[in-house]
């Protein structure tokens, strides 16, 4: 099993140390002592430490295109196990760290360049001046839960601790609605859409122009993120923008300003309805917002409420998240009966089981398949076309820095500096699995501890570097 014999004392001893079982310690040692091992750790820290690695097997090469020399050749057979590992890329924290780690950077510079302007992603910088405001949308009650409210006490006579477990639960289980529940987070994304028309339709009446009019004088841009409430319900984040009829680069009119957008905002959340239609025992409902409508200022102006820096860091945390505050189950639902073999809160389980009831109902809203994430569907980060740059533009832009990197150290030409393309690319690739073996698991965790470490002390270096900037700036003023 191992290729060499180790004491159960001493696995057991040693399980105890690391915090883990024997098996996991056996085959950790048996991945450590195997041929390749330094390669192998090699790619799991260019991997950044991926908890759920895809594996491939094959070859590229490259070769001078006019006389077909081979200028550089790699196969997989020389790895590890004869396998390349590469990035699951997977962004929910729940599976993955080390790459939801990575999706949260990207989806804070995104976010970012669309509050303060970035040239290298496509946003001009005009756009730190444009009105702009972090509007956040709520559920409406489905029954009273348990909370902290401002006065201390909840309705049940106690004063809940932050990490009460009974926060979000309702005070009366048998009476909380769980079906509305349900079908609003399912509906969520819909009730956005319908927020977005009206969003215009009140900036353009609050304006006193058509709407019409309004798409040749205004734009208006978002990015949102999805977050789930420990009561189950989703509610949204959002930065909303007023552009120039252009987008970013052009000018809002002198009429659209925060205060302007601030109420149309909260009046076009006030005016959305859902209709969903009864089916078998369940009867016909009607869908809203909930009446919290949060909106506040962002921007480095003395009037913003908000810094863009933090709004940025604050979506780019739950870009990343999904339904884990309500304790639910991070994989779909094959059959009701999987939750028997899971530990689950009990509010959690009935909205679960409420979806499976209401998806025997409703089999178009494919409730069961999305049971996992409470009747969620939606997107849990998305941006409109001219809010900034995109998610799959950063990706390749460091794909590409990677690719300038390694090209360099074989002594290839850059593909910038060869217009002509004198060089051929012939690969060959497939697919061979994906994961890791326990041990394998506990050490790539290890590795992304050390990485993350790392990059903390690099960026506490350079704060100090950058404070000491600072200092000495003024020092010599």
């Amino acid at each position: 099993m191992t290729g060499f014999a180790v004491a159960p004392a001493v696995l057991t001893e040693a399980a105890t140390k690391l915090g883990t079982d024997t098996l996991t310690v056996a085959d950790l040692l048996r991945v450590a002592c195997a041929p390749g091992f330094d390669r192998w750790q090699e790619q799991v820290r260019r991997t950044g430490g991926c908890a759920a690695p895809i594996h491939l097997q094959g070859w590229t090469h490259v070769k001078d295109r006019a006389t077909g020399q081979t200028l550089y050749a790699y196969s997989t057979e020389a790895e590890p196990g004869g396998r390349l590992r590469v990035a699951c890329g997977n962004r929910r924290a729940s599976r993955c760290p080390s790459c939801a780690w990575t999706y949260a950077g990207d989806t804070y510079h995104l976010i970012r360049a669309g509050l303060v302007g970035d040239d290298r992603k496509g946003v001009a910088a005009s756009v730190r001046t444009h009105p702009k405001v972090f509007a956040t949308l709520t559920a409406p009650s489905f029954g009273p839960v348990h909370n902290r409210p401002a006065s201390g006490r909840c309705r049940c006579g106690a004063a809940h601790g932050p990490d009460d477990p009974a926060l979000g639960t309702p005070l009366d289980p048998d009476r909380y609605d769980y079906a509305s529940a349900v079908l609003w987070n399912n509906h969520a994304s819909e009730l956005w859409r319908y927020f977005t028309i009206y969003l215009r339709r009140q900036l353009a009446k609050l304006a006193g122009i058509t709407q019409a009019a309004l798409r040749d004088a205004c734009r208006i841009s978002f990015g949102k993120v999805a977050e789930f409430q420990k009561r189950g319900a989703v509610h949204f984040h959002a930065i909303v923008r007023l552009d120039g009829p252009a987008g970013p680069d052009t000018a809002p009119p002198a009429w659209a300003t925060v205060e302007l957008l601030d109420t149309a905002i909260r009046q076009a959340a006030s005016r959305v309805r859902l209709e969903v239609p009864p089916a078998g025992p369940f009867p016909a409902r009607v869908l809203r917002w909930g009446a919290q409508v949060d909106v506040r200022p962002v921007g480095s102006d003395d009037g913003a409420e908000l810094d863009d820096a933090a709004v940025a860091a604050y979506v780019a945390k739950y870009a990343t998240k999904a339904a884990e505050t309500t304790g639910t189950v991070d994989r779909r639902i094959g059959e009701l009966g999987e939750l028997d073999r899971v530990e689950l809160p009990a509010h959690t389980r009935r909205l679960i089981e409420a979806c499976w009831t209401l998806g025997e109902h409703y089999p178009g809203r494919k409730l069961r398949e999305w049971a996992h994430m409470l009747g969620f569907r939606g997107h849990f980060s998305t941006k409109s076309r001219r809010y900034s740059t995109t998610l799959g533009a950063l990706r390749q832009a460091r794909a590409d820095y990677r690719a300038r990197q390694e090209r360099h150290e074989r002594g290839l030409p850059d593909p910038d500096g060869d217009p002509e393309g004198s060089t051929l690319v012939l690969a060959h690739w497939t697919y061979a699995g994906h994961g890791h073996t326990p041990g394998e698991s506990w050490l790539a965790a290890s590795i992304a501890r050390d990485l993350r470490a790392n990059r903390e002390i690099a960026r506490e270096e350079l704060a100090d570097l950058e404070t000491q900037g600072e200092d000495s700036t003024w020092n010599g003023c």
